[in-house]
């Protein structure tokens, strides 16, 4: 056996390797998440995928099946520990792509939550995100060079009665993407807001929302959405509403008065809507 020839063909695998930009796609155990880390890997990137579920080392292992570096951070997003300890795990090297996907849901009432329980979605969904996003922008921003994508929602556009939290956060997040893609222009970074609308992944069970219309209700296809977000993100594209129906919703959203889309949005969302004939 030549073990010359084997050295230089390990050592060459390795420089292909360190030469694929690197990904960060948070969320990415399962659902949209894990179908844009899907993604990336398939387009050549090396990921760093993060997650609060242990199944993020399952999903990881899967990716790493399209060739490249895959690694694995079970951490809770919604902390700044937990997002300094993500970043720790670049080391050195430049993030080409921040998908910043992690973020989930609570229904029923407001006042009949648990205020930890709140406060959590609050602090996944904007907290944790626009600190990641503050350093992995800066950084980008720095090099001249960057792309982001960032999971915000159809949700956004309307009061979201019994998930009146959680579309809070998105509506936050929907309108934070574009002001911060407006002020990055010119420096080499992109921003992309990916709105999907409801899509069939573990979100409406988490949010104990399986009663609901819209919980038992036929849902977007998770690889549909990734597809659309990642193909808006490398065309460097302002945003994307995935799905026909989703862009119906959203532009009548912005005609109709806010109190009828709150009552329409109870109506899928009321606990015990999707048990009545």
């Amino acid at each position: 056996m030549n073990t010359e020839n084997t050295d230089m063909a390990v050592s060459a695998k390795d420089r292909n390797r360190a030469a694929r930009p690197l990904a960060i796609v948070t969320g990415a155990s399962s659902g949209i998440g894990y179908e844009l880390a899907k993604r990336c890997a398939a387009e050549g990137f090396d990921l760093l995928v993060a997650a609060d579920d242990p199944r993020i080392e399952e999903a990881a292992r899967a990716l790493a099946q399209a060739g490249g570096r895959v690694e694995a951070v079970q951490v809770d997003l919604a902390t700044p520990e937990g997002v300094d300890r993500l970043l720790a795990a670049v080391k050195d090297r430049p993030i080409d792509a921040l998908l910043a996907n992690a973020g989930h849901g609570l229904g029923r009432a407001f006042l009949d939550q648990d205020w930890d329980e709140i406060r959590h979605v609050i602090d996944t969904n904007v907290t944790g995100t626009v600190y990641l996003l503050h350093k992995v922008g800066r950084e980008m921003a720095g090099r001249g060079h960057g792309r982001i994508l960032i999971t915000g929602s159809i949700a956004g556009f309307m009061p979201g009665t019994y998930q009146a939290v959680y579309n809070g956060t998105k509506a936050f997040i929907d309108m934070f993407a574009y002001a911060l893609r407006a002020e990055v222009q010119g420096r080499g970074v992109t921003v992309t807001c990916l709105m999907p609308g409801a899509t069939e992944t573990e979100f409406f069970e988490r949010a104990d929302m399986m009663d609901t219309k819209v919980g038992r209700a036929e849902k977007d296809d998770p690889a549909d959405v990734a597809e659309n977000g990642f193909k808006a993100m490398m065309a460097g594209e302002s945003g994307v509403v995935s799905g026909w129906q989703n862009k119906l919703q959203v532009a009548l959203a912005k005609v109709l008065p806010e109190t009828m889309m709150a009552d329409q949005h109870a109506k899928q969302a009321a606990p015990g809507s999707g048990t009545k004939k």
